[in-house]
């Protein structure tokens, strides 16, 4: 990748972290070494609920999923990080989804753009990459 790339820290959602433990398109943006993949402790015990969902829908075992998201290269931040930004997050929420306000916040936070397939996150001001958008940018 190259130095002019902005990419160089992302947050990512609770469903592109689920795509990738599965072994799906997203693990090859967490394998790209220039970037760094960061998510908070609230997504990833989102993660950890759906566990048993992507085990039964993919035939894999929960023990090898929840292997795979300990070995992702993912910087977890606690809420206290990001809690001056928790009401802000809220307000630019409202009507939408709130399971993407600690993101949203922590995303504020470090002034990084959101790694999500999900729609609750277009038309907030901020910039949002779904997967298939990073692995054109990338290239991988």
């Amino acid at each position: 990748m190259q130095d002019s790339n902005p990419l160089k820290r992302l947050a990512a959602d609770a469903n592109v972290i689920l795509s990738a433990i599965a072994g799906k398109a997203a693990l090859r943006v967490f394998l790209e070494e220039d970037i760094e993949i960061v998510t908070t402790q609230y997504n990833i015990e989102e993660v950890r609920e759906y566990i048993g969902v992507i085990a039964e829908k993919y035939a894999l075992s929960e023990e090898v999923l929840e292997s795979q998201l300990r070995l992702l290269p993912l910087k977890e931040y606690p809420r206290i990080f990001y809690k001056d930004f928790i009401q802000r997050a809220t307000k630019k929420l409202s009507g939408r989804d709130s399971d993407d306000i600690e993101l949203l916040a922590l995303s504020m936070k470090l002034e990084v753009p959101v790694w999500s397939n999900d729609r609750d996150f277009t038309d907030l001001g901020i910039e949002v990459y779904t997967t298939a958008k990073l692995l054109k940018i990338l290239n991988v």
